[in-house]
């Protein structure tokens, strides 16, 4: 094999492998407003948001009332999801901030443990969700993002996949009450 196809090859191989590197929350760390959990996620928050599939089109709205408060290094965020179809959920999750910038949290649909770690003005949750599609449980894994925009504003995206293929994406808007 010549040396160019070698290079080509190479330059190939290290293209296809940085495809599949990922952030990590260190990358936001000079990014302002450093997301403090237990001060943004306390008090009342709403939330709009939408599920889309791995094509992009949106499947599910819905909106979201949080009332969230912490004692100490734990948090409760109670969750009132209702959807575009009328459908209404609740999730309750206990956060708990292990320090460093760590937290864990649990939650009843919640397999395990999450495991999220803040830097800068971001978080990044990685859990196990047992979602009810058609009278059945999936557990789907998600790599959640959140992103604090100011005192009021939060982004968040989620990347849900099964088996590592992608089944689609949650976005969602919080919105602090004053």
């Amino acid at each position: 094999m010549n040396r160019f196809v070698k290079k080509v090859l190479v330059l190939f191989t290290a293209v296809l492998l940085s495809a599949c590197s990922s952030i990590t929350p260190d990358a936001y760390q000079t990014e302002k407003p450093a997301l403090a959990l237990d001060q943004y996620f306390n008090g009342t928050l709403d939330a709009w948001g939408m599920f889309q599939d791995r094509s992009g089109k949106v499947i599910k709205r819905f909106t979201v009332v949080m009332r969230c408060t912490w004692v100490g290094d734990t948090g409760t965020l109670d969750e009132d999801f209702t959807y575009s179809d009328g459908t209404k959920e609740k999730r309750i999750w206990t956060i708990n901030k292990l320090g460093g910038g760590r937290y864990v949290g649990t939650a009843a649909d919640v397999l395990g443990k999450a495991q999220g770690v803040a830097s800068g003005n971001a978080l990044n949750w990685k859990y196990v969700l047992k979602l009810p599609v058609d009278g059945k449980v999936v557990e789907v894994n998600f790599d959640d993002w959140m992103f604090q925009m100011d005192d009021k504003v939060m982004l968040n995206r989620a990347h849900m996949s099964k088996f590592g293929f992608t089944l689609g994406e949650v976005t969602l808007s919080f919105t602090k009450r004053p």
